[in-house]
């Protein structure tokens, strides 16, 4: 940690680049670049720069202190997702409703197991509490900021090439954003994040979130 203040222009320069030239870079270099290696050097870099950023410690990020008060937040988004992805299952690929925890419960009790580590956490770290603790200056109002935040978390899974993916990551990255914005918790965005995201693969919806799958 440093008690450095950068300065609007660096806080801008690097806004635009992490959360705007990597992943249009993504979408347009996807063939040489890949799914992963964009992704994990935002995580990476997200990392470095939160451990820099004035005021940060990482105990921050296991704080857990009156999580018990935000169980009812943590229901009504949980049960909003479930009724948003499994309608959405039914409507756009009937076929796959529950597909992966019928068909493949081994894998899909991994990707429940994992997903919360391997993939959340990063992506709270880049898009919730850097974003929020360093970036939170360069926006007006706190909607904005609120805005901006789903903004970037939709943007970064353009990739995927496909409406459903980026609409839904736009939603959830409204939710995730207030929530942060409202109590500055990370372990309870990262707890939403992760059910969203387990609620999803559940449902059938996640093969929308493999790249190049368009829905006919």
């Amino acid at each position: 940690m440093t008690d450095a203040q950068p300065s609007r222009g660096r806080l801008r320069a690097e806004f635009s680049v992490l959360f705007l030239a990597v992943p249009v870079a993504h979408v347009a270099f996807f063939d040489t670049l890949g799914a992963l290696a964009p992704l994990f050097a935002v995580f990476a870099v997200s990392a470095i720069l939160i451990t820099v950023t004035p005021g940060f410690r990482w105990r921050e990020i296991v704080a857990c202190g009156g999580l018990w008060r935000h169980i009812p937040l943590v229901a009504a988004a949980t049960a909003a997702c479930a009724a948003v992805t499994f309608g959405l299952t039914m409507i756009l690929i009937p076929e796959r409703l529950l597909s992966f925890p019928r068909y493949a419960p081994e894998r899909f009790a991994l990707v429940v197991a994992l997903y919360p580590f391997l993939s959340v956490l990063g992506q709270e770290i880049a898009y919730r509490l850097l974003f929020f603790r360093r970036y939170r200056a360069l926006f007006p109002t706190d909607a904005a900021a609120i805005l901006a935040s789903a903004f970037i978390f939709a943007l970064a899974h353009a990739f995927f090439l496909n409406w459903v993916a980026i609409v839904l990551s736009f939603a959830g990255g409204l939710v995730f954003a207030w929530s942060y914005a409202r109590t500055s918790s990370f372990p309870l965005v990262w707890i939403l994040h992760s059910l969203a995201g387990q609620v999803l693969f559940a449902s059938g919806l996640g093969v929308f979130f493999y790249h190049g799958a368009i829905p006919g």
